[in-house]
């Protein structure tokens, strides 16, 4: 099995229990910016004591960083702040599973932004497992008791969801754009140098917004620091899953992968969040994970 494909799936899984963590944090005690921010925030200080002590380890230093670098990971670390805010406030209007759902359009667009920006294409194999999984993205775009004409499917809570996937192809094809621009062969130094420079950055860009249109939730950010460390180590292991996985495979075949993140989230639904799953959200999911397994085994 190649590598990425371990760290792929261990990406997605912390990455839907720091969802499920910024659910709770949404839910009962902060803003949508400050549940995003608790993040960055806890997250960045450990990556940061993380990759120091790898590189020291390791006798290796900070190769130069170019203009070209920090446009890639900027561009993703902004659009990755802006993506998960969408997210955030889309779970206030659908169930924890719908949420994780619409933003999985980023499958195909990070396919698309890849040709453009990196000039990366996919095999064909791999466009027909996307393909299954679009299809399944149809069957969960109704909003909740179905609607009429048009508000079947552009409604609030499509273009939050569709938003959340444009972003974060960006975010990933920053992030791979990123990696590949440092002078590294070793794919851990290179996912954890690119890591930490971007939370740091995302760190500083929130608390500056923050303090501007929202006084006072930086406070409440670290007054709920059991709950935010947590999302903090589990945005911390995801993020260096991700970013792994980035340095050593197309970004658009990563996410097709991480889809099966959605196992998860509808695990969470049913068992944590004790919410109702419909028929055409199962539907919906099966052909999802019909499509990883495509994926999989047309690799």
């Amino acid at each position: 099995m190649q590598a990425w494909i371990p760290i792929t799936l261990a990406a997605a899984f912390s990455q839907n229990l720091r969802f499920m963590l910024q659910k709770r944090l949404k839910d009962t005690k902060l803003s949508t910016a400050g549940a995003t921010f608790a993040r960055f925030a806890f997250s960045a200080p450990l990556v940061a004591l993380g990759v120091c002590a790898y590189l020291t380890t390791t006798g290796q230093s900070v190769p130069d960083l170019s203009p070209r670098f920090f446009l890639f990971a900027f561009a993703g670390g902004i659009g990755q702040i802006l993506a998960t805010m969408c997210v955030v406030a889309l779970f206030s209007m659908r169930n924890f599973a719908v949420g994780i759902t619409f933003k999985k359009t980023e499958v195909i667009q990070t396919a698309l932004i890849g040709f453009v920006v990196l000039g990366e294409g996919l095999s064909p194999s791999s466009s027909i497992a996307i393909a299954i999984g679009f299809a399944g993205l149809l069957l969960l775009s109704d909003p909740p008791g179905g609607g009429q004409g048009w508000r079947r499917f552009f409604n609030r809570a499509a273009a939050l969801g569709l938003g959340a996937g444009l972003l974060f192809g960006v975010s990933a094809i920053g992030y791979r754009g990123a990696t590949m621009m440092l002078g590294l062969d070793d794919v851990v130094a290179r996912a954890g140098l690119t890591l930490a420079i971007v939370t740091a950055f995302q760190s500083v860009i929130m608390a500056a917004w923050m303090r501007l249109r929202e006084p006072g939730e930086i406070t409440r950010v670290f007054v709920n620091w059991r709950v935010g460390a947590l999302v903090g180590v589990t945005s911390m292991i995801g993020s260096f899953c991700w970013f792994t996985a980035f340095a050593l495979q197309n970004a658009a075949m990563v996410k097709a992968l991480g889809q099966v993140e959605l196992v998860f989230s509808f695990l969470a639904t049913i068992f944590v969040f004790k919410q109702t799953v419909s028929g055409r959200e199962w539907a919906g999911t099966a052909l999802l994970v019909l499509s990883i397994v495509v994926l999989i085994l047309w690799l």
